[in-house]
């Protein structure tokens, strides 16, 4: 009896550490590693999901492409390569997102880089990016951008309005370093600057602009349970969840400073909660702000506003 618990106790501990030593097991091949991998993530993701994040984690960890891999596929991996699948695989089953994993991610064509600090960009926010290139296109804006992050927004936005001059606020430290490291690699001329939007004194060092865009926290605390465990114990809260039950809050903000910050005919774009994009409509027009247009997403979601002030 003592001799079948240790026996049961000593193959548990192999099969724990049998990836991270390679002399315990063969080393797998890139295909096995990719169904492995696929095939775990379905408890988190569906078919599809999983199937792209495994491909991109491959590509990461082998530095090659999905053709590469499919010829190659019984290519072993080294000793350093298996170590670094079994750790990355250990992350993704605790639902960390992929992007946090390879340290980037694409935003309107272009790789930014992603840490913990900062929301991963979606693509419904590129839909926003894209309607205010296209209404300024060739004119020469004051822009700034209300709570940057990655600086997806105003990096983006100085690259394809080239004769823009952007400004990228936040509060969180980490995220307006992984800003100015985003400017930087894409060789976009951004002033980052670290300003807390409940402060009224800090709120007041800004300039006059023409246009502000924001993709604000609009998700109250109260619906946090309601958020998948990849983003809610992985994508920063501040960046996500307003401080109190009001999720029209930082609309009302960003609101309130156009009224004293905007130039006249100045223009202001947010991302919005589907679930209260009627109501920031609303808000806007009680506030003064003419021609609010409201905009669905290539989802069919209304997620996108856009208000004028009139002086």
């Amino acid at each position: 009896m003592l001799r079948a618990s240790w026996l049961q106790r000593y193959s548990k501990l192999i099969a724990r550490y049998s990836l991270r030593l390679g002399y315990l097991c063969p080393m797998l091949t890139y295909g096995q590693a990719y169904y492995d991998l696929k095939n775990a993530l379905l408890s988190l993701y569906d078919e599809g999901e999983s199937a792209a994040i495994a491909h991109a984690i491959m590509e990461h960890i082998t530095d090659a492409d999905k053709l590469e891999r499919l010829t190659e596929k019984d290519r072993q991996f080294t000793d350093a390569q298996q170590q670094q699948y079994a750790n990355t695989k250990e992350l993704l089953l605790k639902a960390t997102p992929v992007q946090y994993i390879v340290g980037k991610t694409w935003f309107m064509n272009r790789e930014f880089m992603v840490n913990e600090s900062v929301l991963i960009p979606r693509p419904e926010t590129e839909e926003l990016v894209d309607w205010v290139v296209k209404d300024n296109a060739g004119k020469s804006p004051a822009i700034i951008d209300i709570g940057t992050g990655s600086g997806c927004i105003a990096v983006s936005l100085k690259l394809d309005l080239p004769q823009s001059t952007v400004t990228a606020c936040d509060i969180s430290s980490g995220a307006l370093l992984v800003a100015r490291m985003n400017a930087s690699n894409l060789n976009a001329t951004v002033e980052v600057k670290h300003i807390d939007f409940l402060n009224p004194e800090q709120v007041d060092t800004l300039d006059k602009y023409d246009i502000i865009v924001s993709n604000p926290p609009y998700i109250p605390e109260s619906e946090k349970a309601t958020i998948h465990a990849n983003v809610l114990n992985h994508e920063p809260h501040v960046a996500l969840f307003v401080p109190t039950t009001d999720a029209l809050l930082f609309y009302r903000i960003i609101a309130e400073f156009g009224k004293t910050h905007l130039n006249e005919g100045g223009l202001i774009y947010c991302e919005l909660d589907r679930d209260y994009s009627m109501q920031a409509k609303e808000l806007f027009e009680a506030m003064g702000y003419t021609d609010v247009e409201v905009r669905k997403d290539m989802a069919g979601n209304t997620r996108m506003l856009k208000a004028m002030l009139k002086k």
